[in-house]
């Protein structure tokens, strides 16, 4: 089953290679053909290339300082990271006791767009898997590009596609907040159906009325109330040592016996 796989994965590979090799190809037919009809003046055809990991604190001045060495780069975009793993990024940071740290906005994605395409395609061939960064002090050093040339793309692709993303986002806002809306609606409903119902039953019924239960006094409690009574203490008093002998007569029992205690009685 694992060479199976290896397989299929390395026939997959083998097809994107031949359809960037096909895409190469029409293009180079195409730039072949414009350059027949036009003659000696070349058309020059803007490329982009895109930029699949961006380092912490990498902005796009830093691309543009490290790519225009190559070629005139023209306009850069940089996607920022998401703002819900922004805010658990410094609820983490928090929690380590980094409270009073300044956190600058990072980014996950870039677009680069150079002057001229075949420039572009160089680039991205030669620079891929590279570090980032030459000189021995720089920050990206150990950061690898990731660059990779978009066939047939171009800006207007990419500003249709941030533009559809940004409806997509506000659509699903919407959304979200009428959820929330109608469930704050069916809540506040049901509490107001269960005041009505609660004020048709009346008062005992209300969560706030206290309940109350008779129960039997206790013997503790009937002792205390015999001795509360006129002349109370004293029946109490001998009711008290009354059980005591009781208890004392069936201790005698159990230890010497019925007989012994019938005995005992007998005599004067």
């Amino acid at each position: 089953m694992v060479k199976v796989g290896k397989l299929v994965e390395e026939q997959k590979a083998a097809m994107e290679e031949e359809k960037e090799v096909n895409a190469e190809a029409a293009e180079e037919l195409e730039e072949a053909e414009e350059a027949s009809c036009n003659g000696s003046k070349k058309k020059v055809v803007p490329g982009i290339v895109y930029l699949g990991h961006v380092p912490p604190r990498f902005r796009p001045l830093h691309v543009r300082n490290l790519l225009s060495v190559y070629g005139e780069v023209g306009r850069v975009f940089f996607q920022a990271e998401d703002p819900f793993v922004r805010r658990k990024k410094k609820a983490a940071a928090a929690a380590g006791g980094k409270k009073g740290a300044k956190y600058s906005k990072d980014y996950t994605e870039g677009w680069v767009e150079f002057r001229d395409k075949r420039i572009a395609k160089r680039v991205a061939a030669s620079l891929h898997n590279t570090p980032m960064g030459a000189r021995k002090r720089s920050p990206f050093r150990y950061d690898l590009w990731n660059l990779k040339y978009l066939h047939r793309f171009t800006w207007s692709h990419l500003s249709e596609h941030l533009a559809f993303e940004r409806q997509v986002r506000r659509q699903r806002l919407r959304a979200e907040v009428a959820q929330a809306k109608r469930e704050t609606d069916f809540y506040l409903r049901n509490v107001e159906q269960g005041q009505r119902f609660l004020a048709a039953d009346g008062d005992a019924t209300r969560p706030n009325s206290s309940w109350t239960f008779t129960q039997r006094p206790t013997e503790q409690e009937l002792r205390a109330q015999k001795g509360a009574r006129p002349g109370g203490r004293e029946r109490a008093r001998l009711a008290t040592v009354q059980d005591q002998a009781r208890s004392n007569r069936g201790l005698l029992a159990r230890i010497f016996g019925a007989s012994l205690l019938a005995e005992s009685r007998k005599e004067p």
